[in-house]
């Protein structure tokens, strides 16, 4: 699994110029599932997102996870993330889950999240042409692949 996961003062999702899902301070998760993503891919990548210390702290360190300073998360999957440029200039998604693997590894996903955080997450509408607004804070944004944890 990959997430590009920002920092966010707010962040909204729109389907059809309706709102299904915003959050204040937080963070926006861009989730990506590779065919080959299970159980083990989605726990190391909850642990690492509500763990990131990428809040300040009181003297302006970026010290404190999104747990520390009771922020929200708004997920929103992307297939896109798993998009191949080695050749050519289009795009190959070869590595990513069609939709009957990487719907349900996202709902799972975004349960454990919730779970971890301890309140709901929100979430986008899968498959749907989205919409996400949002106001990166810093700006700070990290990438992570389960494939590959740096």
């Amino acid at each position: 699994m990959r997430a590009l996961i920002q920092r966010v003062s707010h962040a909204d999702v729109k389907v059809d110029g309706s709102t299904v899902s915003q959050i204040g301070q937080g963070l926006l998760v861009l989730v990506g599932v590779r065919a080959d993503d299970g159980d083990g891919d989605i726990d190391w990548l909850v642990r690492k997102i509500v763990n990131l210390r990428i809040f300040d702290d009181e003297e302006g360190v970026m010290n404190r996870s999104v747990l520390e300073v009771g922020g929200e998360i708004l997920s929103v999957s992307q297939f896109t993330l798993m998009a191949s440029c080695k050749k050519g200039n289009r795009p190959s998604y070869i590595h990513a889950a069609p939709g009957a693997i990487s719907e349900p590894m996202y709902e799972k996903f975004c349960e454990a999240l919730s779970l971890a955080l301890g309140k709901p997450v929100g979430q986008g509408i899968f498959g749907a042409d989205m919409k996400v607004s949002l106001l990166n804070d810093g700006p700070v944004t990290i990438w992570l692949d389960s494939k590959n944890p740096e």
